[in-house]
């Protein structure tokens, strides 16, 4: 793993190359308010190279010796242990021609995603996410609404497809704004439930807003405890309006989650967070080319 000194190399002397900042202040400064959603306002500075005190140094190289290689080789034991469930499960299965892969019925079927779902919760334990509260929140007079649609949104007993997870903001904030939605998760026209992820946070943001991945792995793996909330919003049912326009009804959700979450509606997107990452790096020219 690719690491500069912003990580444990740096705990033990002066600064480093690497962690020299290539903007000035104000420059750092003007970015952040332009491209607010992306700023990173944890202990670790602008894309995790901000300068840390010495004790903080000696704490995050010790860290990375004891805490990283065990979280490390306990992830990998998952995904092979996920791994071998799946291969168990697909013997003797033949593939559907069209699909080119097997189709799981009955007990294999349950078996992977059970497997999936239990693992899936293990390795986010590895990762130092031991708690995870979840909050279900109603609306005023939409609970009938709620459940006499909830059959036409999650169809978990009539058919065998799960749910799909859609990331309709197509990238990631710093957790204090929401950006434009995607319409694609909307084409269907059917019901939708919003869910907000929240992560708090003392030293380091498991938000990833402008951190190369790499360094955001290292940094998460370094960390004793990650915290996370989810908060679950009643499931949301379009009018035949918002049948008719996935964009309206991609927008009303993005207000509503806006409104319930406490979050910032922000018109910035993925070419934006590009164009800042670039600033970063020191590529001014990046900046001057969006204007444009």
């Amino acid at each position: 793993m690719a690491l500069d000194a912003a990580a444990p190399s740096s705990a033990g002397g002066g600064e480093a190359e690497a962690v020299r900042p290539l903007l000035s202040a104000e420059e750092a400064e003007e970015l952040d308010a332009t491209y607010a959603p992306y700023a990173r306002r944890d202990a670790y500075g602008t894309m995790g190279r901000g300068p840390l005190p010495v004790p903080r140094r000696v704490e995050l190289f010790l860290r990375a010796v004891l805490l990283v290689p065990l979280r490390f080789v306990a992830g990998m034991l998952l995904l092979v242990t996920y791994y071998l469930v799946c291969r168990v499960c697909t013997l003797f299965v033949d593939e559907v021609a069209e699909e080119g892969r097997p189709r799981l019925r009955g007990w294999r079927r349950v078996a992977v995603v059970r497997a999936g779902q239990g693992l899936s919760r293990a390795m986010l334990f590895v990762f130092g996410f031991y708690w995870i509260p979840e909050t279900h929140r109603s609306f005023p007079n939409a609970e009938d609404v709620h459940q006499a649609n909830v059959s036409d949104a999650f169809l978990f007993n009539e058919s065998p497809k799960l749910q799909i997870l859609k990331v309709s903001q197509g990238t990631t904030t710093n957790g204090d704004y929401l950006l434009p939605f995607r319409t694609g998760a909307f084409l269907a026209r059917v019901p939708v439930q919003p869910v907000i992820l929240r992560y708090p946070y003392t030293m380091f943001s498991p938000a990833w807003d402008s951190m190369d991945g790499a360094r955001h792995v290292f940094l998460l793996l370094c960390q004793f405890v990650n915290y996370i909330e989810v908060v679950r919003l009643p499931v949301y049912c379009p009018s035949e309006q918002e049948k008719e326009d996935p964009k309206l009804y991609a927008n009303n959700v993005r207000k509503l989650i806006a409104t319930e979450g406490n979050l910032i509606l922000s018109n910035l997107g993925l070419a934006e967070k590009r164009v800042y990452h670039a600033a970063l790096n020191g590529n001014s020219r990046a900046i001057h080319q969006k204007d444009d």
